[in-house]
């Protein structure tokens, strides 16, 4: 059963019992919360005994101290004191929730001396226990036997700072963030057979609650709109497509939005192209780039954003029935250009061009950027480490580059050109699907690039990101969320009034 947090924050406590939690940078002689939490001087000798000096992330565990008020006393290093940086306390949260599997009440002692502590680093930390503690288990009938039943209730933390203030009012920000990256993170995870194009389209319906303004285009209302080549991908499958619409209207009333556009495959089958078996159960995670765009605009009503926002999420299915398409078949896309389907397993990007030009031409944003679990191919180029970034403009390029390093959802930029843009000319149609397999995810990205016209646009590949990336001290799961926490670092770095 996940773990979960009830937190307040306080100037001063006591700890009656539980177990409090000191931070020390590196070669500091005391702890945050020393002076209460060991009045007897234990943690000097323990810290010597068991080599702790402070490093970041580095923890040491005393059970049943010594005339203690607390039962254990966790011991958290946090490095260098005067270079910690946002991430830094989401990790540092992170390192402790994952010490706390069997805790009911907790008191952290946060202002650690040589260590400027404000506001959003006290939610930042709180941020950094919950994104550690999410777990998806809701297809488990029986929990693992050494879980506490106390983890039916929440477990209390007291997060002792001077900046009481400064630390609710961001922690109700950095909660909504959360919120954002914990959708995305279920819907990832979320079995295909259950989540669907017409499930997935519910679950963003429920934005509306938050004041998002959501529209669900059904097959009907996409074939008048002409969106041959996303209906082309769809029409293997017995579930209908749905085109999502949301709205967040933060910004002054005639600004122009920036939009977000997801690929939704909620599964890839590869249709006709069909792919190999082994290792087929992840493409249930091919609708990373619509989990991102939706939990990213759960975020920015949750927390009020001053900014006129839009998302749409592209959501099929791609199955090889009798009424797939077949390699060669060519389509007619929304804008009218026409496409030789090549390979069947290039689905993504057809679905993202209707989505892209409709998101173009009916809102007329000052900014386009789409994501998607689009190429194998950007893995081989960057492993699961960075999102592969593509882009005709380069402010919006920069912008995104230093949302990336601030959040650590890191991207590298990777490049456009006429050159690749030959290797997508057709013989039959305005062009084929895909440029073969050299450059793969360049030629993807050279495919949609002819369908934003002159708007700024980026194309972020999070193939290698938005699932099975690797576990870290804020992400112990298979579906990561990633891209909620970076595209809401731009929109609050560069587009909210």
């Amino acid at each position: 059963m996940p773990m979960k947090f009830e937190f307040a924050f306080s100037k001063s406590h006591r700890p009656a019992g539980g177990v409090a939690v000191l931070l020390q940078v590196a070669g500091a002689k005391e702890a945050a919360g020393a002076a209460v939490a060991d009045p007897e001087g234990v943690l000097p000798k323990a810290a010597k005994v068991g080599k702790f000096t402070g490093k970041a992330l580095k923890t040491l565990d005393i059970v049943a101290p010594h005339g203690s008020p607390a039962d254990r006393i966790l011991l958290l290093g946090l490095g260098d004191g005067s270079a910690l940086t946002n991430h830094d306390w989401l990790k540092a949260g992170g390192a402790v929730a994952a010490k706390l599997r069997s805790a009911e009440k907790v008191t952290v002692f946060l202002d650690a001396p040589g260590v400027d502590v404000t506001g959003k680093a006290a939610a930042d930390f709180a941020l950094g226990m919950e994104m550690n503690a999410y777990s998806f288990d809701s297809y488990k009938t029986k929990k693992s036997d050494d879980e506490p039943k106390s983890q039916q209730k929440p477990v209390k933390v007291t997060i002792v700072t001077g900046m009481v203030i400064a630390a609710k009012k961001a922690f109700a920000v950095a909660h909504a963030i959360g919120e954002g990256v914990f959708l995305a993170r279920d819907l990832v995870n979320e079995p295909a057979n259950v989540l669907g194009p017409v499930e997935f389209a519910a679950k963003a319906k429920e934005l509306e609650k938050l004041g998002v303004e959501v529209e669900v285009l059904t097959e009907r209302e996409m074939k008048k709109l002409g969106m041959g080549a996303l209906l082309g991908v769809a029409q293997g499958s017995s579930r209908p497509p749905r085109l999502v619409v949301m709205q967040w209207k933060g910004g002054r009333a005639k600004e122009k939005p920036i939009a977000f556009v997801g690929k939704g495959v909620v599964f890839d089958t590869g249709g006709i192209s069909i792919k190999p078996a082994s290792g087929m159960e992840e493409m249930k995670g091919d609708m990373g780039g619509a989990a991102a765009v939706t939990g990213l605009m759960h975020v920015l009503a949750a927390r009020q954003a001053n900014v006129n926002a839009i998302g749409i999420i592209g959501l099929v299915e791609n199955m090889p029935d009798g009424s797939a398409q077949r390699p060669g078949d060519i389509v007619t896309s929304m804008s009218g250009q026409t496409i030789e389907v090549i390979n069947t397993d290039a689905e993504g990007r057809l679905v993202l061009c209707d989505a892209l030009w409709y998101c173009n031409d009916r809102f007329k944003p000052q900014a386009m950027i789409d994501l998607a679990t689009l190429t194998g191919a950007i893995m081989v180029a960057l492993s699961t480490h960075y999102a592969g970034l593509f882009s005709n403009d380069d402010r919006l390029a920069e912008r995104l580059l230093a949302a990336g390093i601030t959040t650590q959802e890191r991207l590298w930029r990777m490049p456009l050109g006429k050159e690749y843009d030959k290797m997508i000319d057709s013989k039959f149609a305005d062009m084929k699907n895909t440029g073969g397999r050299h450059g793969g995810s360049v030629t993807a990205a050279q495919f949609l690039k002819r369908f934003v016209k002159d708007t700024p646009w980026a194309h972020l590949d999070i193939a290698g990101t938005a699932m099975g990336s690797p576990t870290d001290e804020i992400n112990q799961s298979w579906g990561s969320g990633f891209g909620v926490r970076l595209l809401d670092e731009l929109v609050r770095a560069s587009y909210e009034a």
